[in-house]
């Protein structure tokens, strides 16, 4: 497969999720925000993966815009995992850096795609 920058970033913070959640659930026996977590950030690159085989560019603009929600959900539960003095400091910024990077990443396709979407329809 040719090298994909959004693909490659969603699987490894997708790993990196998966990591954390395994640790959530047998180190603070926390389970129900370990699932939230689990669910939102591995969805990002599931939502990645199907975009590359989009069957239109509208497809392609809704799988991305959904990967972007996903990011997003994904921070509100790593900062209340914070708050809630679940993860400490070091694992927040670390992975919360991550998935900043993805919606920065996410956002600015989604952003481009509408308005070449746009351009089109003129």
């Amino acid at each position: 497969m040719k090298e994909n920058i959004v693909r490659d970033k969603s699987f490894e913070f997708a790993v990196r999720i998966v990591k954390l959640c395994r640790f959530l659930c047998d180190s603070k026996k926390e389970y129900v925000l370990a699932k939230q977590l689990l669910q939102s950030g591995t969805s990002i690159g599931a939502n990645v993966r199907e975009a590359a085989n989009a069957q239109s560019k509208r497809d392609f603009l809704s799988k991305m815009s959904i990967a972007l929600k996903e990011a997003d959900e994904t921070l509100y539960w790593i900062e209340l995992l914070f708050a809630a003095e679940t993860i400490d400091v070091s694992q927040k910024e670390s992975i919360w850096s991550a998935c900043n990077e993805l919606v920065a990443i996410l956002s600015s396709i989604v952003k481009t795609t509408k308005q070449n979407l746009d351009k089109h329809e003129k």
